[in-house]
């Protein structure tokens, strides 16, 4: 079935560029026009709606606060003075199978998938597009996915994707429910006590999203007495949580609203219950593509990157990660970048493209 083998019947479309020939892939759609506003907003947020009845949902139960065990790499570092550079805390690439693909590989019939848990709503990273009739999933992390699910298969298709909220990607790793998950999640140090992350795979930083007429400048004093949204789990929540304490924000910044997905601070903004938001500046950029009455406030304030997380005892798969990883960089990365990320974060990839990899785990 082409499309992606998926749960609930449910098909994800691949991308297609001559740059992914040799993963047996032509490379990223190209965008269709028109996607954009308040009112592809609300198209969007009611696909999702829609479709999480279908799309099994990993822990969709206990969605509270801290599940995701996320604190910023920052402030992690601060407190573990062992952990220095948790992007660099990998281990060295291999193309040998060990138990964990092994285990993947000697699954049967429709059941011979890679189970990956990722985002359906995040717009051009994993989301549902309401210009196609069969709403399959697209976007910059899906295409990582099918490049994974290729090399360990040898089928892009072989995916049977589960929708994780923010605040579920470390309990579903940890509970096994998936193989790993490819959903914007930052590497940090307090994660790599949970969970085994891969070289990353993406650069990004902290940032605020508010309305264009807000007198909010940035992550600065301008942000006294305002409701700031997040994600529960996020490094966004923890970054807020810390600098609050530290005084690096203002003592009288409302930090309490938390969100389960990192999306419902947008509806959540838009319905005026906050005065800004502080998520991934990635992340942000294409949300502000969704709603032009919402823009970036102020420059990233913090460095983070992006990478695949997998249990903590997979070695082998994180291994072979990481060597589809140095691949995917020089043939697949720019492609997909191009399609789903340039018409948000510009042209030029240089300050979105991951450092060269350093792989200082050794066991």
């Amino acid at each position: 079935m082409r499309g992606g083998a998926v749960s609930a019947g449910i098909r994800t479309r691949r991308g297609r560029s001559g740059a992914d020939g040799a993963a047996g892939r032509t490379g990223p759609r190209r965008l269709p026009r028109g996607w954009g506003g308040v009112g592809a907003m609300a198209v969007a947020c009611v696909l999702a709606l829609a479709f999480v009845l279908l799309l099994p949902r990993a822990g969709a139960h206990g969605d509270g606060p801290g599940r995701d065990g996320g604190g910023s790499g920052r402030g992690s570092a601060a407190a573990d003075e062992h952990c220095t550079a948790p992007e660099q805390q990998t281990l060295a690439p291999s193309g040998a199978d060990g138990p964990t693909i092994s285990a993947i590989k000697a699954r049967r019939g429709e059941k011979r998938k890679l189970i990956v848990g990722v985002d359906q709503n995040s717009y051009r990273w994993g989301y549902r597009n309401p210009n196609n009739a069969r709403a399959e999933l697209e976007g910059f992390d899906i295409d990582l996915v099918h490049r994974i699910a290729q090399d360990i298969l040898g089928d892009p298709d072989a995916v049977q994707f589960k929708a994780i909220p923010t605040n579920q990607r470390v309990p579903a790793i940890q509970e096994g429910r998936v193989d790993m998950v490819v959903r914007t999640m930052t590497i940090s140090c307090s994660r790599l006590d949970e969970v085994a992350f891969s070289a990353p795979y993406f650069r990004t930083g902290q940032q605020v999203l508010a309305p264009r007429s807000s007198a909010i400048t940035g992550y600065d004093a301008s942000l006294a007495h305002q409701k700031v949204c997040s994600a529960a789990g996020s490094t966004a929540n923890s970054r807020l949580t810390e600098d609050r304490g530290t005084g690096r924000l203002p003592a009288s910044t409302d930090i309490s609203l938390t969100v389960p997905n990192q999306l419902d601070c947008l509806v959540r903004l838009q319905l005026g219950e906050a005065d800004a938001v502080v998520t991934d500046g990635a992340l942000a950029a294409s949300q502000a593509a969704q709603d032009p009455t919402v823009t970036l406030k102020g420059a990233p304030f913090t460095t983070e990157y992006y990478g695949v997380a997998m249990k903590k005892d997979a070695d082998d798969l994180v291994r072979r990660v990481n060597q589809i990883l140095v691949q995917y960089r020089a043939s697949g990365w720019q492609a997909s970048y191009d399609t789903w990320l340039s018409a948000t974060l510009g042209t030029d990839a240089t300050a979105s493209r991951p450092p060269a990899p350093t792989y200082r785990r050794t066991s």
